[in-house]
């Protein structure tokens, strides 16, 4: 399954769910199928249902898992996965989610990565989901926004600058490719950046691929829903690849563990904690340095994993 995406903490993830034969489990982000197929030759006696709002990823799926007849592929967001459950009666034991961004959504032409020009797009659900591409982001927020955007979502230090640069450039021509708009990150940040390994248009891209596909809010949705259908006793574990997403992970856990998650300057509890949950690790999983050296992409992946009270 590497040539079409490769999974990032294949063993680790799939042991964390602990499967039984005759579990019901939900994978929330297909992407190649890697984590689905592996969980499939654990339960002969269960089910899969999996999910995946990308119907390129779907398509791929439904190839590769079909030595497997116990598995339902659904093309939707994660957040709509509690209301389709639900719809069919289904009670999870176990659910994995892979936050991240798959290898082939990267190499699919649709302007996630400026390693080649290409349209700045970034939908994952594709181009007919009706949501607007990241160019239209681009050309039409205004500079605070856009400045708000980069810094909130891809902790960009030099947001204000680079947005800046961004609503110069695009008076004199609309801002409708990669590699313009990495042109124009890479002239205006450059500086800052000298010596450093990672490119100076990297977290703008983050950030305007989260803002495009409304990610974090989706993210913190469908956690909050999951932990709602799980099935006492069942187990629920996530890959993030990045501190905003990992944020939201270890909150949502912590809320759910019975632990306070107000601001330090509240004088007293106002979140209401619930404990639901007992989390399995202290630390979350990394990757080893083999996988880090056969997968550079893997090398930010964290694996939290929680069991349901």
């Amino acid at each position: 399954m590497s040539d079409y995406h490769e999974s990032v903490l294949l063993d680790e993830a799939v042991s964390s769910l602990e499967l039984k034969p005759s579990d019901i489990v939900v994978d929330a982000t297909l992407g190649g199928g890697g984590h689905s197929g592996e969980i499939l030759k654990r339960i002969p006696e269960g089910r899969l249902i999996g999910f995946d709002r990308d119907p390129d990823a779907l398509e791929e799926c439904e190839k590769r898992l079909a030595f497997a007849s116990n598995k339902l592929l659904v093309n939707a967001n994660f957040d709509e996965m509690k209301q389709i459950l639900e719809t069919l009666g289904a009670v999870p034991d176990k659910i994995l989610f892979d936050l991240g961004v798959s290898g082939h959504q990267l190499d699919a032409c649709r302007g996630f990565s400026f390693q080649r020009d290409e349209y700045l797009d970034m939908r994952m659900s594709g181009a007919s989901s009706g949501d607007r591409p990241c160019a239209w982001y681009v050309n039409n927020l205004s500079e605070e926004e856009l400045a708000g955007v980069i810094f909130r979502y891809g902790e960009e230090r030099l947001s204000r600058v680079i947005a800046g640069a961004i609503c110069r450039s695009r008076k004199e021509a609309p801002i409708e490719s990669t590699l313009q708009l990495a042109g124009i990150i890479e002239k205006a940040a450059a500086f800052a950046y000298k010596g450093k390994k990672i490119h100076p248009a990297t977290k703008t891209f983050q950030a305007l691929r989260i803002a495009v596909n409304h990610e974090l809010e989706h993210i913190e949705k469908a956690l909050e829903d999951s932990i709602g259908i799980l099935a006492p006793g069942g187990i629920i574990s996530v890959i993030s690849f990045h501190s905003l997403e990992d944020r939201i992970v270890k909150r949502i856990f912590r809320h759910y563990s019975g632990k306070c998650i107000c601001p330090p300057d509240v004088p007293f509890c106002v979140c209401g904690p619930e404990k639901v949950l007992c989390v399995k690790y202290k630390k979350p999983v990394v990757p080893s340095q083999k996988e880090i050296t056969a997968n550079p992409r893997s090398r930010s992946a964290k694996l939290r994993s929680a069991v349901k009270i």
